[in-house]
């Protein structure tokens, strides 16, 4: 295959493939971080958020699969391969979840959006992105790693499945595997879910998406010759480099990230026309905009901080059942929570 297809090209191929997915989950079956959050604390329905619960126990379940299979090996990847700083996952977690709900949208929703004609997401995504990529390598990655210190790559792999695995006398993937059933089962047990199909069938979607970025990333990198990293989604530094490919696409590599995102906005695109929700929207409210680039400039801080943004940490991560993953969701949460509380109340009690 690789006489006819570049082992990057591959690589975005495999990206958009599961981009498309997520792009199709957001439009069609609503699937999103900011408004399952929304919904949880003000619209006192926690059904959408039980998506995630659907897509982290099927995500968990195929990638543990992938390894029962000798399909994944789990140093190769990011969440595994490297020590955890947990300040990183509370530091960055508070901050992406802060920006998010003054946004109005994370990376990957915004991405969604921008599918579906809203211009003012196409902002969000150019502030974010650069601003990941400032946080990256440009001049805030001294104060971050002043802060926080250089990555280190752990010496053996770790997390909640290899623990439980030593606990139990059990190989990793049994664990894996089994702890995904359980998530499974105990977000299936909420008799609402159940009663929506939908909601079940496009969280098993993002989980598949997730799943097949895993996959797809590992088999490039153990049959190529070029230096493949094996990933999966998440929407944070991609984006910057994303728009720094457009740029200087002559001396620069399309990537997984790259396709990722592409995806994202053609399934978004296709879902919208599907529905019959695209129409071209733009910012006429100056204020609005003022908070969204800089709810946009805080995700990209904390998603590069983190290590990834709500879908890097929330399910790419935890599909690997990474120690950072849940400390992170909790923390964009948390965050989302005080946003969201500022934005329609100020920081008054509410009367």
């Amino acid at each position: 295959m690789f006489d006819f297809v570049s082992e990057p090209v591959l690589a975005a191929l495999v990206g958009m493939f599961g981009g498309v997915l997520l792009g199709l989950a957001a439009r069609i079956g609503r699937f999103c971080t900011l408004g399952a959050i929304e919904d949880l604390y003000y619209g006192e329905s926690p059904l959408r958020l039980r998506m995630w619960g659907v897509a982290i126990g099927v995500s968990v379940i195929g990638t543990f699969g992938l390894s029962a299979l000798g399909l994944l090996d789990f140093q190769q990847t990011l969440y595994i391969g490297r020590m955890w700083n947990p300040m990183e996952s509370i530091v960055g977690g508070l901050l992406f979840g802060y920006g998010m709900a003054l946004a109005g949208n994370c990376g990957y929703g915004a991405l969604a959006r921008v599918g579906g004609g809203d211009l003012r997401s196409l902002l969000i995504v150019l502030v974010m992105g650069i601003s990941a990529y400032v946080t990256l390598g440009g001049p805030l990655s001294t104060l971050r790693l002043w802060l926080f210190g250089e990555t280190q790559p752990a010496p053996a792999p770790d997390g909640f499945a290899f623990s439980t695995a030593q606990i139990l006398g059990v190989s990793t993937p049994t664990a894996g595997i089994a702890i995904g059933c359980l998530i499974l089962v105990l977000t299936l047990l909420s008799r609402s879910l159940r009663h929506a199909p939908g909601h079940i069938l496009w969280g098993a979607v993002a989980g598949v998406a997730i799943v097949s970025g895993w996959a797809g990333t590992q088999w490039i990198a153990s049959r190529g010759f070029d230096a493949i990293p094996v990933v999966s989604h998440t929407f944070s530094a991609p984006i910057g480099e994303s728009i720094l490919y457009v740029m200087t696409s002559s001396g620069n590599t399309i990537g997984f990230g790259t396709g990722s995102i592409i995806g994202v906005v053609l399934g978004a695109l296709a879902g919208s026309l599907i529905k019959g929700h695209f129409r071209w929207e733009a910012c006429d409210d100056p204020r609005e905009l003022r908070r969204q680039i800089l709810g946009a400039a805080l995700m990209g801080v904390g998603a590069v901080v983190a290590v990834g943004c709500s879908i890097g940490q929330g399910l790419s991560a935890f599909s690997v059942l990474s120690y950072s993953a849940p400390l992170t969701l909790i923390c964009i949460m948390a965050g989302a929570a005080l946003g969201l509380r500022q934005l329609i109340w100020g920081f008054a009690p509410p009367v």
